[in-house]
């Protein structure tokens, strides 16, 4: 049986998230330069990068950047939508990065692209990976959602239309589990994708990176660069490999 995320990062994907853009991806990329303190020397992964947005926007700037996703769908867009651009993408697995050890100086880890599994040890694997990967001194950025937030303003059902297109979302809480349902329906007839993220509080979050063998420094609310705090919108987490 197939994983959710091996099913849902497809075509209806791109029609259920257009809302998120090329120009939010430039904005928090400006504050990712800033915050990380980007060098143009830096090599930078962009791991689980879907359509490749994030990675464009800092390719446009000079960066040397590869992006990597399961979805060999979200990468063929990804690559149209760089072409002329020197940024590279590779289809892999996050918990098992193609990567040599201490190859990057930079992974960023975006719009909730973490927690993706049940188990507390391959989502560990993945902080792992983000470790060997990263030089020593190398910095990281994960931007993961926020649990007291989603907790307290989960929308139970929302329905709307794009290009003649039907998008019902349900969502859920099962434990720790964020669980959403997406209803497409078209002319084709209907299709169904959940997804499944595992919630993690910041505690939480600082331990499992700890333990993985990498150094939290900071923690914002949104991309605005305000403080976290349990009303925040986001929980972005920066900090570094240790030398």
């Amino acid at each position: 049986m197939s994983e959710w995320f091996e099913e849902s990062f497809g075509e209806d994907y791109l029609l259920v998230y257009r809302h998120r853009t090329m120009a939010d991806a430039e904005d928090e990329v400006d504050a990712i330069v800033e915050w990380l303190d980007l060098s143009p020397k830096d090599h930078i992964l962009d791991l689980c990068c879907g359509t490749g947005r994030h990675s464009i926007a800092l390719a446009r700037r000079g960066y040397r950047v590869t992006g990597l996703d399961l979805s060999e769908t979200l990468l063929s867009h990804a690559v149209a939508l760089s072409k002329g651009l020197p940024v590279r993408f590779v289809h892999g697995d996050m918990r098992s990065l193609p990567f040599s050890k201490e190859m990057f100086d930079v992974v960023l880890n975006l719009f909730t692209s973490f927690g993706y599994f049940v188990e507390d040890r391959d989502n560990e694997r993945v902080l792992a990976e983000i470790r060997r990967v990263l030089k020593p001194g190398g910095r990281f950025l994960i931007d993961f959602l926020n649990r007291p937030a989603v907790l307290r303003s989960l929308v139970p059902v929302s329905e709307r239309e794009e290009d003649e297109v039907k998008i019902r979302e349900e969502r859920w809480i099962e434990g720790d589990v964020v669980c959403k349902r997406i209803f497409v329906s078209d002319a084709r007839g209907e299709r169904r994708y959940e997804e499944r993220v595992k919630m993690y509080s910041r505690d939480q979050m600082e331990e499992m990176m700890r333990r993985a063998g990498l150094s939290v420094q900071q923690v914002w609310g949104d991309f605005e660069g305000n403080p976290h705090t349990e009303r925040s919108r986001r929980m972005i987490i920066a900090g570094r490999r240790p030398e």
